[in-house]
């Protein structure tokens, strides 16, 4: 039996989880929205290096980072690696703490599209025609919410770019997956602990918060960032990119849920017409993966 007809399960359970945790993440970040953007980005970034900083060495991992660390190539490419992560990361929880989870969901239901975009801009990839329709169908939504609304949704558009051009710096230098981003946090981590630790630069206020409950919440940035990213790349190494294709809106789906259901952000007329313009365009990218799938299927059976 095919696996794309049947996947392994494990694999399926981590992907499922990473989008799960991706998908219900505002959550985390709602309960520390007192905290300032720049100060969670900060923690998420100090508590992640010392999460992976566990991880390497119980996986043996390094002698990968030495080498990297020994790369001036390869630093130089994580080095506008994890400027456009930390971009990203800043961005996401501005959004959730500026009640914009919605411009967030929209954000990573695009980015596919994006990098099908980019993939052909930069890497001389061939864009079938459902993939182009679907581009053009997100642009379209995309200037119907700005025409609507009188501004672009600068927070989809940066977090769907900034997560698109991190993949493709990625795909343009091809490194161990843990130990990458291991070395990415820690060319981050002096900026942060200076910023947390020198309260007159940033006016964050104590490192461990200022509410009682600060003190629990703020070490699990590190969970909370990297437990997903592992999670996935468990799944991406067993599953087809098709399945994982099809995972991936699991979690936009219900930052989208959370946006309209629980933290009851306006969803007029304009939003849901862009969103169906969107939504469109996914689908004709979808259905154009699972025609190439089938074709290819059919060429070596």
């Amino acid at each position: 039996m095919s696996p794309l007809v049947h996947p392994p399960r494990e694999g399926v359970f981590y992907g499922l989880s990473a989008y799960l945790l991706w998908g219900v993440v505002p959550l985390y970040f709602v309960a520390l929205k007192h905290i300032p953007a720049a100060g969670m980005l900060a923690h998420r970034i100090l508590w992640s290096l010392v999460l992976l900083s566990v991880l390497v060495l119980i996986t043996g991992r390094g002698r990968a980072m030495i080498r990297l660390l020994s790369d001036r190539v390869s630093l130089t490419y994580l080095l506008v690696s994890a400027l456009l992560i930390a971009l990203n990361w800043t961005t996401f929880i501005y959004a959730v703490s500026q009640q914009e989870v919605l411009q967030a969901s929209l954000g990573y239901f695009i980015n596919p599209l994006v990098s099908v975009l980019l993939g052909f801009l930069f890497l001389g990839e061939r864009m079938r025609p459902g993939q182009m329709l679907g581009v053009v169908l997100a642009v379209g939504g995309v200037l119907v919410m700005a025409l609507q609304q009188g501004q672009l949704p600068w927070i989809a558009l940066v977090l769907a770019f900034s997560f698109g051009l991190y993949g493709l710096v990625r795909k343009l230098r091809p490194v161990d997956p843990l130990a990458g981003l291991g070395v990415e946090t820690a060319m981050l981590a002096p900026l942060a602990l200076l910023y947390l630790l020198v309260p007159s630069i940033s006016g964050a206020g104590p490192f461990w918060g200022t509410r009682p409950g600060d003190m629990l919440l703020l070490p699990l940035a590190g969970v909370v960032t990297s437990v997903p990213l592992i999670l996935f790349a468990a799944a991406a190494r067993r599953l087809q990119l098709s399945t994982l294709g099809f995972l991936q809106y699991l979690a936009p789906s219900i930052n989208f849920l959370l946006a309209v259901l629980v933290f009851r952000e306006p969803f007029g007329t304009s939003q849901l017409l862009g969103f169906c313009f969107i939504w469109a365009g996914l689908l004709s990218f979808s259905l154009e993966g699972l025609l190439t799938q089938k074709r290819t299927a059919e060429a070596l059976s």
